[in-house]
């Protein structure tokens, strides 16, 4: 009977893994960004440095707080490529995450396509000008990715659809030479 007691343990408690907090971001990746690295603030919010697309001069980074507003992506100091690369953007989210205090927001939901599809449709009408089209570079979004969610290919489809449907508000044109299909808002009528 001294052998069976000892020789019996109690079943283990089953593993639970601890799930991350959401607030924090560290499971969170929205759609249409790769992040690359992840700062944490004094009260702990999260400031990420992500990537939207490999451009054909390179991967550009931008840098966003999840707990204040911050966003940036270009060094207003520079003359000559003024877009951050990841060393860049490393250390802007470095220096942010050290003197920022803000709590950690709730992480932004997913907006439905009519939703993205009308914030589409007025950065371009915003983009009119009188005296000349203007042309309008993904790139620009790149602040606005956590709001919008959206792949580039999503992104463009769309614009596609808004040159074809309203040729007199957005035109595209394709290049000979690399088939880069670029976008212009089209110049407000004179009256």
């Amino acid at each position: 009977m001294a052998l069976t007691l000892f020789a019996r343990r109690p079943a283990a408690p089953p593993t639970v893994e601890p799930e991350p907090w959401p607030e924090t971001g560290e499971t969170w990746t929205p759609e249409g960004v790769t992040v690359a690295e992840r700062y944490y603030n004094q009260a702990h919010a999260v400031v990420l440095v992500y990537a939207t697309d490999d451009g054909p001069y390179g991967t550009y980074y931008a840098v966003a707080c999840l707990g204040c507003h911050y966003a940036t992506h270009e060094n207003g100091q520079r003359t000559y490529n003024t877009r951050y690369n990841l060393a860049d953007a490393a250390q802007v989210a470095n220096e942010h995450a050290t003197t920022c205090r803000a709590l950690p927001r709730d992480i932004p939901t997913r907006p439905d396509d009519d939703t993205v599809r009308e914030r589409l449709h007025a950065w371009v009408r915003g983009a009119r000008r009188r005296g000349e089209d203007v042309q309008l570079w993904l790139s620009h979004l790149d602040l606005i990715r956590f709001t919008i969610q959206r792949t580039n290919t999503w992104i463009e489809a769309e614009l596609q659809q808004l040159a074809a449907d309203q040729p007199a508000v957005l035109r595209t044109e394709r290049s000979k030479y690399s088939g880069h299909i670029s976008y212009y808002a089209r110049q407000l009528p004179q009256n």
